[in-house]
């Protein structure tokens, strides 16, 4: 694939709510610096008042690039062993972010097998939001990343997100269950499983 094509998303397109912006992200692609990139098919939307989010009890440590500005990626470590990456969307200060869940691999395959030999294909390279930033190299480092300027960037290739994508409820949290706040590609076989 062609990314010198694809153009960043500019800053104000992040300015959106969370639940707004979600869909809006699908079939763009988020590329990393060494040629890694993938096209978005499945993303979450949390909000600073929702129950679910990392933001719900307000501003930490670990959660401060949440409520910076717009366009930038919030990563953080989950369960003592993976990184997950976000885009901060909304206002400075709303704490709301789009929770990237899954890729369909695109370009610097060989370098994502590297970073996940568990991988059985390359369907399941970037299919959940750990293995997404295992297999782009996405760590702690990048947490406040412009994906405007980068090195990560989200970018668009003129490819529309889907006309309708499939509206669901969240993986993996345990409030706001009933929120259905979760988006993807229908029939992508790269969306990550229940």
């Amino acid at each position: 694939m062609d990314l010198p094509a694809a153009v960043p998303l500019p800053r104000d397109f992040y300015q959106a709510p969370a639940d707004l912006l979600a869909p809006l992200l699908l079939n763009k692609l988020l590329a990393g610096p060494d040629g890694r990139a993938g096209r978005i098919v499945e993303v979450e939307a949390y909000a600073g008042d929702d129950p679910a989010s990392h933001a719900f009890r307000g501003r930490t440590a670990r959660n401060a690039t949440m409520f910076g500005p717009a366009g930038h990626l919030y990563v953080y470590f989950t369960y003592g062993m993976h990184w997950c990456a976000n885009a901060v969307c909304g206002e400075s200060g709303d704490g709301t972010a789009v929770l990237l869940r899954a890729l369909e691999p695109v370009a610097g395959l060989e370098r994502m097998r590297l970073a996940r030999p568990a991988a059985r294909s390359d369907r399941d390279l970037c299919r959940g939001p750990a293995r997404l930033a295992q297999a782009l190299g996405i760590d702690g480092a990048a947490d406040g990343t412009d994906l405007v300027a980068g090195p990560f960037r989200i970018l668009d290739d003129g490819t529309p997100p889907p006309a309708r994508p499939v509206a669901t409820t969240r993986i993996g949290i345990s409030r706001a269950v009933e929120v259905p706040w979760r988006w993807y590609v229908a029939d992508s076989p790269y969306v990550s499983r229940r």
